[in-house]
């Protein structure tokens, strides 16, 4: 496969780092705020910003991650051979009041940040909700905007952009595949 990496290990701290300073400086320093990954990457991206915050010396913000398995639109689509993988999610605080800041990997369509609003009311109501991606993407399907953006990422709609994180697949790092190659590989996590 000719993946082309966009983002080295390197450049996707860069990111992480900027997003971090953006969060603590639209919210009062963090107060008021909490972070919710949306699994698998996502959870492991917010307990990075969530690191990057603290060393920030901001406010002590929670940390909680939602999987938004059943919340999604394509559930019944994907068939018996691609049941989604079930993750639990953690949101040990209220939601009240707060500022979450919800947390994936890429931004595509806007259905997997639409069902984790979905699973997210599930648990209370939040005063705000804002959206912090690592890269976009681009071709939205639902009028949703992230507030934080690690990259934009300029892609034809059968290219496939793969986040490797060093936590779940062993090195950082942000490629893209080709639209030829992309289809024969599938919609594997991380992948979109």
């Amino acid at each position: 496969m000719s993946d082309k990496v966009v983002l080295d290990h390197d450049d996707l701290r860069r990111a992480l780092v900027r997003i971090a300073h953006e969060i603590v400086e639209k919210n009062d320093g963090g107060e008021g705020v909490a972070l919710v990954g949306i699994h698998t990457r996502g959870a492991v991206l917010s307990k990075r910003l969530h690191a990057l915050i603290g060393e920030l010396g901001g406010a002590e913000v929670p940390l909680g991650d939602i999987d938004i398995s059943f919340y999604r639109d394509d559930v019944e689509r994907r068939g018996p051979q691609r049941a989604p993988v079930v993750h639990a999610s953690h949101l040990d605080f209220e939601l009240e009041g707060r500022t979450v800041i919800l947390v994936d990997d890429v931004l595509y369509t806007g259905r997997t940040v639409r069902a984790a609003i979905d699973a997210l009311f599930d648990y209370g109501r939040p005063a705000r909700v804002q959206l912090a991606v690592l890269a976009d993407r681009g071709h939205r399907e639902l009028p949703i905007r992230p507030d934080y953006v690690g990259k934009n990422l300029p892609t034809a709609p059968g290219e496939r952009v793969n986040v490797r994180l060093e936590e779940t697949d062993g090195r950082d790092e942000i490629a893209i595949t080709p639209a030829g190659e992309a289809a024969a590989v599938g919609d594997g996590e991380g992948e979109r």
